[in-house]
């Protein structure tokens, strides 16, 4: 005779139900989040991957979020942190360019220049450059975003640009 024989195991699955505000807010904004996030990282996957975990996160803390009054602000600063984490978080290889199958539609730059240039600049650098011109961020905001001071805002903002000045110039004259 088996020991748990006699022992009924039920098995209860849960399903978390997404708040109403929160569905809605993931209708009403998703794309511009995937832009968002491919503009900051320059990866089509991995944006999908930033856009994804933010908003895992920020629905399983959706009333919080939603008493703060700008959701959008808190999932934009998540894909922002998770984007400049993510070498410390994920130390491996990067996936192949064309994977077997498609979920999204492509999305491309609509100049494939400035990705290059943007995926010249280091992490922090680019994402000044993207939170400041692509969200028109103030430097007190992108600080907010990036907790940093303002004046290392400034200083990366600064530095980007001459690297970009640099790279046009370069591009213009065919060297690049």
């Amino acid at each position: 005779m088996q020991p748990f024989a006699g022992l009924l195991c039920l098995m209860v699955m849960t399903r978390w139900a997404a708040p109403e505000g929160f569905a809605e807010f993931v209708r009403g904004r998703h794309s511009d989040l995937l832009r968002f996030a491919h503009v900051l990282c320059g990866d089509r996957y991995l944006a999908e991957d930033l856009v994804q975990d933010a908003l895992e996160r920020a629905g399983m803390a959706w009333r919080r979020i939603e008493r703060q009054d700008n959701p959008e602000g808190y999932v934009r600063k998540t894909i922002t942190n998770r984007y400049l984490n993510q070498i410390r978080v994920m130390k491996r290889e990067r996936l192949m360019d064309s994977p077997p199958e498609t979920g999204t539609p492509q999305m491309e730059m609509p100049d494939e220049n400035l990705r290059r240039l943007l995926a010249g600049l280091p992490r922090q650098q680019r994402a000044v450059i993207v939170l400041r011109y692509y969200l028109d961020y103030s430097e007190a905001q992108i600080a907010e975003t990036l907790g940093c001071s303002t004046g290392t805002v400034k200083s990366n903002a600064s530095r980007a640009m001459a690297k970009l000045r640099e790279a046009l110039i370069a591009v213009k004259e065919g060297a690049w």
